[in-house]
This record gives C-alpha cells, sequence and structure tokens, in this order.
C-alpha cells in the first residue's frame, strides 16, 4: 500500500526524538504498535522515548487511541506522555 503516515510528537517525547513531526511512507505497519517498533528499528533514540508501559499516550486522527488500533495511509498519529488534570 502507497501513501504516509503524519506522526506528531508533544512534550518531553519530541525532546527526546529530536523533532515535532514527520512524515513517513505507510508501508507495512497494520497498527499503531507496527508503527512504533518500524520507527524503533530505524531509530535508535525511540527505544529511550518509548521505553515503558504506560509512558506513552497515543491518538489517531484526533482521537485518543491505543497501540492495537489500525493504521490507514494519510492518517495522522500523535504521541504524548500521559496527562494529570488539576
Amino acid at each position: 500500500m502507497s501513501g504516509t503516515v503524519t506522526i506528531l510528537y508533544f512534550a518531553a517525547l519530541r525532546e527526546r526524538v529530536g523533532r515535532g513531526r514527520e512524515v513517513v511512507p505507510f508501508g507495512d505497519m497494520p497498527t499503531v504498535r507496527a508503527l512504533l517498533e518500524a520507527r524503533r528499528r530505524e531509530d535508535a533514540g525511540f527505544n529511550d522515548a518509548f521505553s515503558g508501559p504506560g509512558q506513552v499516550r497515543v491518538a489517531v486522527n484526533k482521537v485518543l487511541a491505543d497501540f492495537s488500533t489500525p493504521l490507514h495511509a494519510g492518517d495522522e498519529v500523535a504521541f504524548f506522555p500521559p496527562m494529570t488534570g488539576g
């Protein structure tokens, strides 16, 4: 499948991966988890940024999602640290 996926990084994640936004070829990434694993293989900086469960939240097309959410070419995936209220 052709196309791209836009990835946004917020807060400390942006600092750890060294960018706030990137566009990557869609390729063989049927889920958010597959996208993240592909990025980890391509860039070692992702291992620190995405090191533990519960350390990262995700939204797909501006809707809160989880790592099993399916992806499609043209999607926007946003990663951000957990938020607290107050």
